[in-house]
């Protein structure tokens, strides 16, 4: 089975249209099949006051807090129907994160292939229950999530109407980045056997070594996260990968599929 890889952009934006675009036209020719973005109110999702993360902090990031730095990154409505234009010229797929039931709604009329459930919503109820009445295809990361909440989640999904065989998961370590020892691969079978579902990785470490060993794991989908440039101000870019290295990833994860 080809693996699916899914270029990460998030919100390396910044923003930012032509950078988003920019990101599109790497992921294409990097080889990507799917090019993703975060579609989010930040008000919908987190208190005005709430502290950036330490992580946040050290990437240069200079707002008060994560509501001021969310909405600073936010990527406009408008600029949906032109990325999603520009990723069809480029003979990529467009994806897009819903962290909240707004987002989801605003999303629908889109009609993505795959819907990509954060890991920070795996315990939001409302959010399953209302995702799970659209009987999409979902990709399910479980970053920071024990067994008993990723079965919950997926039992919600299956309750409101989501087909069982709709249904995939990311492994997920929730740092960024995240060092070697911490990353807990084997977590792969172990969500393979337990919940007889299609697995995949959500790789937030640096390089390529945990995609490529994920795939000799069983991952049958890797993201990552892909910036322009891992200098660029922004609480995400120095946890991604940049447009070379990505290309070689994407290269070394065909080459793997084919040992295989």
């Amino acid at each position: 089975m080809k693996t699916i890889i899914i270029a990460e952009a998030g919100i390396n934006h910044n923003g930012n249209l032509k950078l988003a675009k920019k990101l599109i036209l790497v992921a294409s020719k990097a080889g990507a099949d799917y090019i993703k973005f975060q579609t989010y109110e930040p008000e919908n999702m987190i208190k005005p006051n709430t502290k950036l993360a330490d992580y946040q902090k050290m990437n240069n990031e200079k707002e008060r807090s994560q509501y001021e730095m969310l909405k600073k990154y936010q990527l406009k409505k408008n600029y949906y129907e032109k990325l999603i234009k520009y990723s069809k010229l480029k003979k990529i797929k467009f994806l897009s994160s819903p962290f909240d039931i707004e987002s989801i709604k605003f999303l629908k009329k889109f009609n993505l292939e795959f819907i990509k459930i954060p890991s920070g919503e795996i315990n939001n109820y409302p959010y399953l229950k209302f995702l799970g009445k659209l009987n999409k295809k979902i990709i399910l990361s479980t970053g920071m999530s024990n067994l008993k909440e990723v079965s919950d989640a997926i039992k919600i999904l299956i309750r409101f109407g989501t087909k069982k065989n709709k249904i995939s998961l990311l492994h997920c370590h929730s740092d960024y980045p995240s060092e070697p020892q911490n990353l807990n691969l084997r977590a792969i079978m172990t969500l393979k056997k337990k919940f007889n579902l299609r697995v995949g990785y959500s790789d937030h470490s640096i390089g390529v070594e945990a995609s490529i060993a994920s795939i000799a794991l069983g991952a049958t989908i890797i993201e990552k996260h892909l910036t322009l440039n891992r200098k660029m101000i922004g609480p995400d870019h120095k946890a991604s990968m940049e447009p070379k290295n990505f290309e070689k990833m994407v290269l070394a994860i065909r080459n793997a599929e084919k040992m295989l």
